[in-house]
């Protein structure tokens, strides 16, 4: 990881360490839009999103589905806190169809209830986008 090349980056769950690697760019899903990173950017911290999080390494891309936390750019090193990260390759049409049944437990007309059913909503389209890219 002491690479001066690139950019170290890792994904840590409340449950596990999901990735360490090094990358040469990484696209991270906050909460109000993707964010780029390019080695010696400028160091932030941002919430993230539910979405793709999306790194290259040699020309090849890998994606993880992103649900919530954090992410801090500190030189050159990316670390993210997710509540939940899978890489596409966990991403299953069972996982997919979880999803979509946790959007039916959000019923109700209170605020509370029409945000729970939209970022459960999200999670479906991002886990079938996911599914659907094949890697």
């Amino acid at each position: 990881m002491s690479d001066t090349s690139n950019i170290s980056l890792a994904v840590i769950t409340p449950e596990r360490q999901v990735l360490e690697e090094t990358a040469d760019a990484v696209v991270i899903p906050a909460h109000d839009g993707e964010l780029g990173v390019l080695r010696d950017r400028a160091a932030l911290m941002c919430e993230l999103g539910i979405g793709q999080l999306r790194y290259t390494q040699g020309g090849l891309t890998r994606r993880f589905f992103i649900d919530g936390g954090f992410a801090q750019v500190f030189d050159n090193h990316v670390m993210v806190l997710a509540n939940r990260a899978l890489a596409r390759e966990e991403v299953t049409a069972e996982v997919v169809a979880a999803a979509g049944r946790a959007v039916d437990q959000h019923q109700g007309y209170s605020e509370d209830a029409r945000l729970a059913r939209e970022q459960a909503q999200r999670r479906v389209r991002v886990l079938r986008g996911l599914l659907a890219s094949g890697g």
